[in-house]
């Protein structure tokens, strides 16, 4: 006996459950309707877009001649820093060429020198008129000669050795080192990408807004610097759902629309730290949204008919009217933010809507007495009753 009672108990808590929300109501039989009266409230909403995250330099390493790697003193995922010596090809060719021109210096120089003791004494014999004018344009012009192969020479060995360097292939930025694709041995050229260096002390991350919601951001700040300016700080919700502990500010926003997608390309920043993001990721930005005098409304009071949303006002003369709303795309799933259709002073029926149909008299009562309506009935039902309504 006492296992029924606890049934029947069960079954009434389900049942009067089920009547709470919008889409029934208790048989009060004086067709009694709750009806609440519009006001606004502060609410926080959110905006998310899918995102990439990117490093704020991811420079592709390539050399800058051709050879075969001899050297890789790097492994993936290390640190390295600007300058340093991530890859060496074979050289022998270059040391070479280093030290051929070296020779030519050496030899260019030597000729400079005799060409300016030439000079000199040429110069000491025109002052006291042992020579003439030809003569001594003819030692000028025998040094400068050598001065210019020297000069020449120079420019070879400079050269030479700044090939040799290419040999050495060198980290531009501080980083971290991406993949390794190509193994000691491998013959490279300029085309080959030998890896990748990725500064990911912060780290930049893309996503788009569309042009309409870029123009009302524009316009409601006096331009886009300042919108840029005026935005909160973002969050980043990562790839496995969790949300990154540190916010960023969106930074950048591009100048042209994207004839494609109609959308404009935004980059926020944020901090890297732990170097837990890792360039070429994804997730999604979050926007947060603030409104002090928004028009909130549970979604349970809202029906919806191709894609439209209605909910019953109330008139003067109490009869109901089947009224179209406008919403915030953006909802928690329990509320709507009402855009257009409904103003402070409105009354709405929160409950029993299904029952409804446009221009039908009620009579409107409150929440709580509604509430009170409903724990009554509970009270009064008999067993048959529960039994009864749960066979319709």
């Amino acid at each position: 006996m006492k296992k029924n009672k606890i049934l029947m108990f069960a079954a009434a808590a389900v049942l009067f459950a089920s009547c709470g929300g919008g889409g029934g109501r208790p048989t009060f039989g004086d067709n009694e309707y709750p009806v609440v009266t519009v006001g606004t409230s502060s609410t926080q909403m959110q905006t998310t877009y899918p995102a990439t995250i990117k490093g704020v330099q991811d420079v592709q390493i390539s050399p800058k001649v051709q050879g075969f790697i001899t050297q890789i003193n790097v492994k993936e995922g290390q640190a390295v820093g600007a300058g340093q010596v991530l890859f060496v090809l074979d050289n022998a060719t270059y040391q070479a060429q280093v030290r051929q021109s070296q020779a030519q210096v050496n030899t260019a120089q030597a000729a400079c020198n005799t060409a300016k003791l030439s000079f000199e004494n040429a110069k000491k014999l025109f002052e006291n008129k042992v020579i003439g004018d030809f003569e001594l344009q003819s030692a000028t012009n025998s040094y400068e000669s050598a001065k210019a192969a020297l000069s020449q020479a120079q420019a070879g060995l400079a050269s030479a050795k700044e090939m040799l360097s290419f040999c050495y292939v060198k980290s531009p930025a501080a980083g971290v080192v991406g993949t390794l694709p190509l193994k000691k041995g491998t013959l490279v050229n300029t085309a080959s990408v030998l890896t990748t260096v990725s500064n990911n002390s912060q780290m930049e991350v893309y996503f788009s807004l569309n042009e309409k919601d870029a123009l009302l951001m524009a316009q409601a700040e006096g331009g886009q610097k300042a919108a840029l300016g005026a935005m909160p700080n973002v969050k980043l919700q990562l790839a496995d759902g969790s949300v990154y502990a540190h916010e960023g500010k969106v930074t950048k926003m591009s100048g042209v629309i994207d004839p494609a997608t109609g959308s404009i390309q935004v980059i926020a920043l944020f901090p890297n730290p732990e170097r837990m993001l890792k360039s070429g990721g994804s997730g999604s930005i979050i926007i947060p949204k603030s409104n002090n005098d928004a028009i909130v409304i549970p979604q349970s009071c809202v029906s919806e008919v191709q894609n439209k949303k209605f909910v019953y006002l109330l008139g003067k003369d109490n009869k109901v009217k089947y009224t179209e709303i406008k919403v915030d795309p953006q909802n928690d799933g329990n509320n709507y933010i009402v855009t257009e259709g409904l103003k402070v002073g409105d009354k709405y029926v929160t409950n029993g809507i299904t029952k409804l149909s446009d221009d039908m008299e009620i009579v409107p009562i409150t929440p709580e007495r509604y509430q009170q309506k409903i724990e009554e009935q509970s009270k009064a039902m008999t067993a048959g009753d529960i039994v009864d309504a749960m066979k319709k």
